[in-house]
């Protein structure tokens, strides 16, 4: 053999000798989210920016979508179930009668977000911050609300038939026709939480210190063993 070949040979193996011994230490490159991927089910997302886009009835089930940026995007009438969101952001954003069925929203952000008649059924939104969210009509059948920020929300007319309430920040928030029935409320916080003419009577973990600071009317049924508060009804403003 050449003695240059045998040189040049020996340079490479100097060149690549502390890469291979950082790819030993660290492991091999980890692909990264293809953010310029077309939207489409099972599609990997995880930490792009899709502020302000137009995602109208996108079918993004199965995506991977954890700490994506979708703030005043559109993603109204979208199929997004079983999607992994974990601590997306959908601030502004419009999810009208979008389908989020089963699908992991843990941590996410949603100030004023738009979720009207959504289908969240099932889907996990536990400790999801959505300060003055629109939930109204949605199906929150079965969901997980269990120390979600739920100050202003409006839930009027949602189905949160079994869903799970536990410690939930709910002050201000407004359940006024809501299904309840089966919903667990141990722990919530519920100043001047409004529960006009919705039923009560068959939710979990409720006691009276909780139910003295909330807001009702004579239209409000309670569980057994709780009486109406003197401070019902609340005024407008409250």
């Amino acid at each position: 053999m050449h003695w240059g070949v045998v040189m040049d040979k020996r340079k490479v193996l100097l060149y690549l000798g502390p890469l291979v011994s950082l790819m030993l230490v660290f492991g091999a490159p980890v692909a990264q989210a293809a953010c310029k991927d077309r939207p489409s089910p099972g599609v990997d997302w995880t930490k792009c920016d899709k502020e302000r886009k137009i995602l109208r009835k996108q079918d993004l089930s199965g995506a991977v979508l954890k700490w994506t940026d979708f703030s005043g995007s559109d993603l109204s009438e979208a199929t997004l179930t079983e999607a992994v969101l974990i601590g997306a952001n959908f601030s502004r954003a419009r999810l009208r009668r979008a389908n989020l069925e089963h699908a992991d929203l843990s941590k996410a952000r949603g100030d004023r977000t738009d979720f009207e008649a959504a289908n969240l059924a099932g889907a996990v939104l536990s400790k999801a911050e959505l300060p003055r969210a629109n939930l109204s009509r949605a199906d929150l059948t079965d969901t997980d609300l269990s120390k979600a920020e739920l100050g202003r929300a409006n839930l009027t007319g949602a189905n949160l038939r079994g869903a799970n309430l536990r410690f939930a920040y709910l002050a201000r928030a407004d359940f006024n026709g809501a299904n309840l029935d089966g919903a667990d409320l141990k722990g919530a916080y519920m100043l001047l939480t409004r529960f006009q003419g919705t039923d009560l009577s068959r939710t979990l973990g409720l006691i009276q210190d909780q139910l003295d600071l909330t807001c009702g009317d004579a239209d409000t049924k309670l569980p057994q063993g709780l009486k109406v508060p003197d401070s019902w009804p609340c005024a407008e403003d409250g």
